[in-house]
């Protein structure tokens, strides 16, 4: 394969990993604001749970002890909601983490063929200026004779 497509796949790749790297860290983001979101909703149940119970000792009717146990109900369904959004957060970065990988490993593959090429290159330079200079050192000893 020719160097400069090798050049341009390389290039096509690092394009590659800079995208998934901007995707895990919209990910990561993600996950963050979730996570932050599911602390304000524990912490808002329990205020609200030692607001309640400050309450109770003072003396609650039914209808006050209802509605507290209506509301804690659906601040739990939130919850658990919110930590599904965790889970899924987690999920996103799992695999946004693995497309992450496999163009970084793909660039590295380009990396290491161009590597090679140039090796390969500078190995068939040397051979011939080698060849060169051993033809130069060849013909100056035969016109001395």
């Amino acid at each position: 394969m020719a160097s400069s497509a090798l050049h341009t796949l390389i290039g096509l790749a690092v394009n590659d990993v800079e995208t998934a790297a901007k995707n895990l860290g919209k990910c990561i983001k993600a996950r963050e604001d979730a996570n932050a979101q599911l602390s304000l909703l524990l912490q808002y149940r329990n205020d609200y749970v030692d607001r309640f119970q400050a309450n109770a000792q003072r003396g609650l009717n039914v209808t006050q002890f209802t509605n507290f146990q209506g509301f804690i109900n659906k601040l739990d369904l939130a919850i658990e909601g919110q930590k599904k959004i965790v889970a899924d957060a987690e999920y996103k970065i799992d695999m946004a983490k693995k497309t992450w990988q496999e163009c970084e490993k793909k660039r590295l593959s380009y990396k290491t063929l161009i590597d090679r090429n140039a090796a390969a290159e500078t190995k068939k330079e040397n051979k011939r200026d080698q060849k060169q200079t051993d033809e130069r050192a060849g013909r100056t000893l035969f016109y001395k004779k």
